[in-house]
């Protein structure tokens, strides 16, 4: 597994995203799928999350997954939602975004092409995840997630927003009725691929939303999964694994 450069933040707040390697799947999901509602092996899914929380530094039983449904609704977590599973657990609420005030504990988000929003306030010891696809991103569930943060003693100006791994808006082709939708919601998010039809960029207009939010201490990957080998995308090959963004602060969980 090949960590991004922003595993460890010199403030307190660590970051991770995952590429599709060193794990144990097989074809279709090949190697380090973490998504347990894909299709994939339950306890080769389980395998991949041990291996990616300990390599880490991670206890795999302090991570908080989540049932994603490219929806705004955020759930503020104490801890894991009980027993550890790879299977799509009907106990785990239906959430696109999750929030802790608990130091050490990690929050992950799953995606394929989706944007994986990571926020931090280290200051409060405020933790967020959020998965924004197209719908997430219209619905809001990104402000959703900061609201959340600030209510629990975040503040904006302190927050660190990182964003990882995902298709971008060269190759994110959509209707052009659909482009229109997006952008009537938010603008920065219009786009063209690269052969000239409607596109939209997720991360462009997940990044214009918290900027207008007041979160300055942002940064994207340069990574779009659709074009890249080493990671996984819906788009591109339909079956296949998921990708896994993590954050978590300094401290004891």
């Amino acid at each position: 597994m090949t960590v991004q450069p922003d595993a460890i933040h010199e403030n307190g707040a660590h970051f991770a995203f995952t590429d599709r390697w060193g794990g144990v799947s097989a074809v279709p999901y090949d190697q380090l799928n973490l998504g347990g509602a894909v299709g994939d092996d339950p306890a080769a899914v389980r395998g991949n999350r041990e291996i990616a929380a300990k390599a880490l530094g991670l206890d795999p039983d302090l991570v908080v997954w989540m049932n994603q449904v490219h929806g705004r609704d955020v759930a503020v977590v104490e801890g894991p939602w009980g027993a550890a599973s790879a299977e799509k657990d009907r106990t785990v609420p239906a959430v696109d975004a999750i929030v802790t005030a608990r130091r050490g504990l990690a929050l992950a988000v799953l995606t394929a092409d989706c944007t994986p929003v990571l926020l931090a306030d280290p200051v409060a010891g405020v933790a967020a995840a959020a998965h924004a696809g197209r719908p997430g991103l219209v619905a809001g569930v990104v402000p959703a997630a900061v609201e959340a943060m600030i209510a629990l003693g975040a503040e904006p100006s302190r927050i660190t927003a990182r964003t990882g791994p995902a298709v971008c808006g060269r190759c994110y082709e959509v209707p052009e009725e659909m482009r229109a939708e997006v952008a009537r919601a938010v603008p920065e998010a219009w786009s063209q691929t690269s052969w000239g039809t409607a596109a939209v960029d997720v991360s462009a207009g997940v990044h214009a939303q918290l900027e207008a939010l007041g979160v300055r201490d942002r940064r994207q990957s340069p990574v779009c999964t659709l074009e890249s080998g080493d990671h996984f995308s819906y788009r591109r090959d339909r079956t296949t694994g998921r990708l896994a963004g993590y954050v978590w602060l300094d401290g004891w969980a």
